[in-house]
């Protein structure tokens, strides 16, 4: 009776020994468990509402027009002296000195050479000469006839030329057709374009951009914007670091930026990269890009 009483004591003893450790890692587990569980706010970066300047655009393509152009079919046999092909000359210089005359540049501009490619015997014999004036050159585009009400002269356009890539030539909408054409429904521009260092080459192949409807409106980060079905939000940072969401009208995109045509005010704190950390009327702590 003795042992089985002394048997019972210690499982009793053992089975409170094991209670205990559990109630006491338990107990120490909800002491850490709330010690660390409150985290703080996480660090978003916050940027201001600016201003900046956004236009609607029009794209096509041109081919490149001397401003001026003089040709002269001449006889090889003619030539007196040799012709400096590709070089400058002044109006008034002699650009070729024949048997039976001279011939005299009308204009400054470059002196250029075309072969005769049709006939060959001709080509043997003759040559085409070209006195061209490229300081300004111009490109004729058709502009499809739904931008006409926004073209005027005056408009300013950003050249680019392949040979040049990287590089955007300024230039400006130079005159307009006074109709529509009926078969192509376009209205026939002429882009005027500065060329005073001659990079821009006759004949070449340009990509045109006229620049319309300038204006300067609110802006944000394209990576401030919450987009839910058909509705955009950000999340303004009030004074007490709060991000609330705000439901914005959003316009046009432009190298990162975007147009906010209502639903902030100028110098508005909002919420610029990080949107996955933030919750509406969260606490965030704010780290100013």
């Amino acid at each position: 009776m003795k042992r089985s009483t002394k048997i019972f004591t210690v499982i009793i003893v053992f089975f409170l020994i094991i209670a205990s450790v559990i109630i006491a890692r338990t107990m120490i587990g909800n002491h850490f468990k709330k010690k660390f569980s409150k985290k703080p706010p996480p660090g978003i970066i916050v940027t201001q509402v600016i201003e900046k300047k956004f236009e609607d655009i029009i794209e096509t393509f041109g081919t490149a027009i001397p401003s001026q152009i003089k040709s002269y079919k001449i006889e090889k046999y003619e030539i007196l002296t040799p012709i400096n092909f590709n070089s400058k000359v002044k109006k008034g210089e002699i650009i070729a000195n024949l048997k039976t005359r001279k011939i005299i540049a009308p204009f400054d501009g470059i002196v250029g050479k075309r072969d005769f490619s049709d006939d060959i015997l001709v080509s043997k014999s003759s040559i085409l000469l070209n006195l061209e004036d490229t300081t300004i050159i111009f490109s004729d585009v058709e502009i499809p006839e739904v931008y006409a009400p926004f073209i005027r002269n005056g408009l300013p356009v950003d050249v680019i030329f392949s040979g040049y890539k990287n590089k955007i030539y300024s230039g400006i909408v130079d005159s307009t057709s006074s109709r529509i054409n009926s078969k192509t429904r376009s209205l026939s521009t002429r882009i005027k374009i500065n060329n005073e260092k001659f990079e821009l080459l006759p004949g070449a192949l340009l990509e045109i951009t006229i620049k319309y409807n300038e204006r300067n409106t609110l802006s944000v980060p394209d990576t401030s914007i919450v987009t839910e079905g058909s509705r955009s939000y950000v999340f303004i940072v009030d004074e007490n670091n709060k991000a609330i969401k705000t439901e914005v009208k959003t316009g046009k995109r432009y190298l990162g930026s975007l147009e906010i045509l209502s639903g902030l005010s100028l110098d508005d704190k909002i919420v610029a990269e990080g949107l996955k950390k933030v919750r509406p009327n969260s606490k965030i702590k704010p780290i100013i890009n």
